[in-house]
């Protein structure tokens, strides 16, 4: 009997993770994970397929880590600071490059999987209170200036540096935060 898809999801996820993904084939893939590539095929239908399911695992985990941030944070920026915590700590950085590797390769096919943003958008509206007033434009901001510190991040090596970085831009969006929030009484 095959292992079944989560499983083999969560093998492959980490197997990425430590090895990369590049232009890996489906035979290699399967073997780092003790599979077969018709394994793969069955649950994923297709290497675009299984680069949209590594990319919706690794973006679910850490909407998953927001909710939970959320139920013990008392302020918006708090909420960011504790995501940032979380996804630019170093032993994350292998999933942080594995997702800008899939998203990459997913870019090349066009719907190939599921938008990111919009998902993280729908996680923002479900946190309500957490959010403090966030509206959709905002909340983009915010995923494009921590995806980008990210980058540089990866491409420097300077945590610091995109940490006072990441503090910055929350010092520029309180006064509009405020501002919407006070709208929104």
């Amino acid at each position: 009997m095959g292992i079944a898809r989560d499983e083999l999801l969560d093998r492959i996820v980490a197997e990425v993770a430590t090895n990369g993904l590049a232009d890996r084939s489906m035979r290699e893939l399967a073997a780092g994970v003790g599979s077969s590539h018709r394994m793969l095929l069955y649950h994923f239908g297709s290497r675009d397929g299984l680069v949209a399911a590594i990319v919706a695992a690794t973006e679910a985990a850490q909407r998953d880590a927001l909710r939970e941030l959320a139920t013990g944070t008392d302020s918006p920026a708090d909420l960011v600071r504790g995501l940032w915590a979380r996804v630019s700590a170093p032993e994350l950085r292998p999933f942080v490059r594995l997702f800008f590797e899939t998203l990459a390769t997913q870019a090349r096919t066009p719907g190939a999987g599921t938008d990111p943003t919009a998902d993280w958008l729908d996680t923002v509206h479900d946190l309500g209170p957490a959010a403090d007033g966030s509206d959709d434009t905002d909340t983009r901001l915010g995923i494009a200036v921590m995806r980008g510190l990210l980058i540089d991040v990866l491409a420097t090596g300077d945590l610091d540096a995109a940490t006072a970085a990441l503090e910055r831009y929350l010092e520029l969006a309180e006064p509009r935060r405020t501002a919407t929030a006070r709208g929104a009484r």
